[in-house]
């Protein structure tokens, strides 16, 4: 951020500006009548939903910011420094603030509410003029502070506000006094900052982060360096487009992730990230004392445990988890699988084992699609010298983009096909699931023969017949893909679909 907010001394309303830089089944079936419709489609694509969005760079940020604040202060008579905090406190919507303050009897209250001050311009230095001891420092000067009465001299003010905008991050500060919940509005944390360039810069900054993230219109794009945001109309989870070509759920801010919702996805996740599955090997591979419940692995072959426990010390079968004593000598067998309490605990054991076979499925499948996206760049890298010897061959370079698109539909479909995984690990057993299954393994077997096409020696093929079966591949997968995204879509809105959590 090159732009530096301007002294304060002798500013209004108007002249503050959070002022922010720039930073900056195949063809099979296909009649020629389809082959020419799809080729129609190829040039003349519908709208990407996708980029039915507002970009937004840093000074587009600002402005949109700092319109809208001048908006409420024409209602709102306070500073435009205060407004940007009461907005903060509505995040940042203009209709519930103002409807809020229409209907409260007290501004002053309603102000209070929001831990805004009402009237900064009774911040000032010391108290009728005077010198006095500031409380922090014990030095004797003019004091400054809120209309809290917490004063503390202008040095200190600078330490203070400069630790909670370079250090803690924020551009919601408090009163330095302990336990006062006070807020400081804009302008006058600009003019205690001082001559802190870094922390004037970090301020704006703050402001113009804080109104995109309090914002439930605007989102960041994730990817690395971008600094732009997306703003929509109206909250949702859809996928939005940024100008890097970034997609993502405007909803949860991670990489587009259909057909899986935003809360299984997290679920997912957090159980693929944490040690949830620890315990489930645990479960799978070991097993409680029957009497204490500790956990014991066997590294033996005798069936007669005994625990370790000094506490316990009791003997049990491994085989039934029983009491050994009704054993007698058979020390290498059991054959006690009646017994209510062994079948129980056997019972346990064998859910335990299920539920962890039940989730590697799934996760080695996840993880296989995940580790094919991330070598998606090879193909492309390959792909791109293939492109470059049909040019040589006499093909123009429009000729040739048939085979970007084809690795671009193949990593769309991976990445689907990896979504898959989630949406099905939590989906209960029904007709519709069963059809949803069959969608998978279609749009799977298309997928690894499509990437088996490409990533194949192509040089000897016949330019035009290979650019056909290209397409042939890239449009069967495709419409497999749509295939499987619309009876998900489908399942959502007639409500049909059953999950486990």
């Amino acid at each position: 951020f090159r732009e530096v907010v301007s002294a304060m001394d002798g500013y209004n309303d108007d002249d503050f500006d959070y002022s922010l830089s720039d930073s900056d089944n195949e063809s099979q079936g296909m009649s020629d009548d389809d082959g020419i419709a799809m080729e129609q489609e190829d040039h003349n694509p519908p709208k990407d939903p996708a980029t039915d969005c507002t970009i937004l760079n840093q000074d587009s940020l600002q402005k949109d910011m700092n319109d809208l604040i001048r908006e409420v202060s024409q209602i709102v008579q306070i500073s435009n420094g205060a407004i940007r905090i009461l907005l903060n406190h509505f995040k940042w919507n203009k209709e519930s603030l103002l409807e809020r303050f229409y209907e409260c009897s007290n501004v002053d209250e309603f102000l209070r509410s929001a831990r805004v001050v009402a009237d900064p311009s009774k911040m000032g230095d010391g108290v009728d003029g005077e010198t006095m001891e500031c409380t922090i420092c014990c030095s004797l000067t003019m004091l400054t502070g809120l209309n809290c009465y917490h004063y503390a001299c202008k040095v200190c003010w600078e330490k203070y506000l400069t630790t909670k905008v370079l250090v803690d991050n924020t551009s919601i500060i408090e009163c330095l006094y302990p336990g006062c919940k006070l807020l400081v509005d804009d302008e006058h944390v600009v003019s205690l900052i001082g001559s802190n360039e870094s922390a004037r810069k970090a301020f704006t900054r703050l402001t113009i982060n804080g109104f995109v993230e309090s914002n439930r219109l605007l989102r960041w794009c994730p990817a690395a360096d971008c600094g732009k945001a997306i703003k929509v109309s109206h909250c949702e989870p859809r996928v939005v487009q940024c100008e890097c070509k970034c997609r993502f759920c405007f909803e949860c801010g991670h990489e587009w992730h259909e057909p899986v919702n935003c809360r299984l996805l997290k679920l997912w996740l957090k159980k693929c990230s944490d040690d949830s599955e620890t315990s489930n090997w645990i479960n799978a591979n070991t097993k409680e004392c029957p009497k204490c419940h500790v956990t014991i692995e066997k590294d033996g072959g005798c069936n007669h445990m005994t625990c370790k426990n000094t506490a316990c010390r009791s003997e049990f079968c491994w085989m039934c988890l029983g009491p050994w004593e009704p054993h007698g000598s058979s020390w290498y067998s059991c054959n006690r699988f009646d017994d209510s309490q062994a079948k129980q605990a056997r019972d346990a054991q064998e859910h335990s084992r299920a539920a962890l076979q039940r989730y590697l499925h799934y996760y080695n499948r996840f993880m296989n699609h995940q580790q094919s996206l991330r070598l998606e760049s090879k193909l492309y890298t390959s792909v791109k010298v293939k492109m470059d010897l049909m040019q040589k061959n006499s093909m123009s370079w429009i000729e040739v983009q048939f085979l970007r698109k084809a690795v671009d539909i193949l990593s769309e479909c991976r990445r689907t096909l990896m979504y898959t995984y989630a949406f099905a690990y939590y989906l209960k057993r029904t007709n519709e699931s069963e059809i949803f299954e069959d969608n998978q393994k279609d749009l799977e077997l298309a997928t690894e023969q499509l990437s088996e096409f490409l990533e194949r020696d192509l040089e000897s093929e016949n330019l035009v017949t290979l650019k056909q079966k290209v397409q042939d591949k890239y449009r069967y997968v495709e419409q497999r893909r749509s295939v499987l995204l619309k009876h998900c879509a489908e399942g959502v809105e007639k409500d049909s679909w059953q999950f486990n959590q």
